[in-house]
């Protein structure tokens, strides 16, 4: 037995062994207490309950598993084979299964709840699981449901044995009688967003703790139900119970960018821990100006994240090395990791966990995010990634990690600055903002840079041009060669103007309008 299990009866939780769900239920089950399961067929209720005994007996505790489904004990343990809790060796020993069809169709629910208690002492089960007790509903009436409930709570109670009731989501929707006598209550859904469908587990009820409200992604491998709760959620119960510290002078220190006019223009640079958005269309050099940033800070005190959507490691080396940044050594030294995340995964929260799993094991002070429109495939509700962001923020902020991210712009050229909905939101959150934009004359595309926002810091507002090199991005020094305003109106230069390179040196860093 764990420690848990062990301890003297009260209000004592014990781990699930499934660690997203343990999150979610702020520690675990309580010893003694009655849950109910509730899903749709296909939701997982049957792997959930298994996977729950396993777990259970590796902790030392006893478990017993009591179907009224038609399906066969040796049917049901032969699609339990394919997954990684199953271990056959406990069969029979610390965990047992048999049907109570019997007993319920020769005495109904009086006569089940008698065998219940009478199996649970003999095997002395710390854990029930009662599955299949929809089919209860056609052989008894509602005051008799009342009443068997009720009595396994009493049951579980004097037993200190945890029991789990699995069913069907009911038809009607009134819970209101199951509500306050189960102690817990654990929803399984799987609904659509357009053509893709999801897994969503939602705790209606869990009395004795608090939880992590609203619905949270599960996804069914090898392993069993894997649980990821919601991020925001998540990280606001760890950020009330960890509040931030008081900023030290490292913090409050500048992070070069990587071109220099560009860190003359910033005053040394982006503020530490704080949050810039990349603001550009397709092709403006995003990602190029966001690797600058973390070339520029990668070391072994410093060690930098890029994480992307569309660029795998081996493709972003080769794309980088032909502007002369050469990431390959950054990375063989350990002062920059390269993390891909596919596009095409659907659950938000993974690439979250799997983001800051990463920036906590290798203690990263600078981040870049490379195309924040990746999380929009993954939400389910557009009103979502506003919440998600802003929490995530905060997080890395705590973290003391300074951060860049990219994001697309819908159109190339455009008079106005048009955030898309799903981000807009987050430039009011966002510390600094830059904005790289395409203008068209006489034929030729020009791009244009300028900030848009430092909330920490002074800066530069001049619209500057820059170019792309084979050294990288090489900012103008001022504001001669970017005569053109966000509004697109641009008045050409001469031809000598157009031919005559940056100057290796700005004489004029400033920029300054007259």
């Amino acid at each position: 037995m764990t420690e848990s299990l062990e301890q003297p009866f009260g209000l004592r939780q014990f781990p699930t062994g499934i660690a997203g769900l343990d999150r979610v239920l702020s520690g675990g089950l309580f010893i003694g207490g009655n849950y109910m399961v509730m899903g749709p067929p296909g939701a997982g209720k049957t792997i959930l309950g298994n996977q729950l005994c396993f777990h259970h007996i590796a902790s030392g505790g006893r478990a017993l598993y009591l179907s009224l489904l038609a399906e066969t004990s040796s049917r049901l343990l032969a699609t339990l084979e394919r997954f990684t809790f199953y271990t056959p060796d406990a069969l029979g020993d610390t965990i047992t299964y048999f049907s109570g069809s019997s007993a319920l169709e020769k005495g109904g629910l009086e006569e089940l709840l008698q065998l219940i208690r009478t199996e649970t002492r003999r095997l002395r089960a710390t854990l029930l699981v009662l599955d299949g007790t929809t089919v209860l509903e056609g052989v008894s009436s509602q005051q008799d449901w009342i009443r068997f409930l009720y009595g396994l709570y009493v049951s579980a109670e004097i037993t200190e044995c945890t029991t789990i009731l699995l069913m069907q989501t009911p038809q009607s929707t009134d819970l209101s009688r199951e509500q306050t006598i189960m102690e817990g209550l654990i929803e399984l859904a799987m609904p659509a967003y357009g053509m893709r469908a999801a897994r969503e587990l939602r705790v209606r009820k869990f009395r004795g703790s608090g939880f992590l409200e609203g619905r949270h992604s599960y996804a069914i491998t090898e392993a069993g139900i894997v649980v990821h709760p919601r991020t925001e959620e998540l990280l606001a119960a760890a950020q009330i119970a960890s509040p931030g510290v008081a900023a030290t002078a490292e913090q409050e220190s500048k992070k070069r960018i990587g071109p220099a006019r560009l860190d003359d223009m910033m005053r040394g640079g982006l503020p530490a821990d704080s949050i810039t958005l990349l603001l550009g269309a397709s092709g403006t050099g995003k990602t190029l100006l966001g690797s600058h940033f973390l070339l520029a800070n990668a070391t072994q005190r410093e060690p930098a994240l890029y994480f992307g959507f569309s660029e795998r490691p081996s493709r972003l080396e080769r794309k980088l090395a032909r502007f002369g940044l050469d990431i390959t050594h950054a990375r063989a030294e350990g002062h920059l990791e390269v993390l891909w995340q596919s596009p095409l995964q659907p659950h938000l929260d993974v690439s979250a966990e799997r983001l800051l799993e990463a920036i906590r094991r290798g203690n990263i002070r600078q981040l870049f995010i490379d195309g924040l429109g990746g999380w929009q495939r993954a939400i389910g509700s557009a009103e979502r990634l506003d919440l998600f962001l802003t929490a995530l923020f905060s997080e890395l902020q705590a973290l003391n990690v300074t951060t860049m991210c990219s994001v697309e712009l819908p159109a190339l050229f455009s008079p106005t600055l048009e955030l898309p909905m799903t981000v807009s939101g987050i430039a009011d959150l966002a510390d600094n903002l830059i904005f790289l934009r395409y203008v068209e004359l006489e034929s030729q595309l020009y791009r244009l840079l300028s900030i848009l926002k430092m909330r920490e810091s002074d800066y530069d507002p001049a619209i500057r041009e820059f170019r792309i090199t084979n050294h990288g991005i090489d900012v103008a020094p001022t504001f001669a060669s970017a005569q053109a305003i966000l509004t697109g109106v641009a008045v050409p230069l001469s031809r000598e103007e157009q031919s005559k390179p940056f100057p290796a040196k700005a004489e004029d860093a400033e920029g300054r309008q007259p």
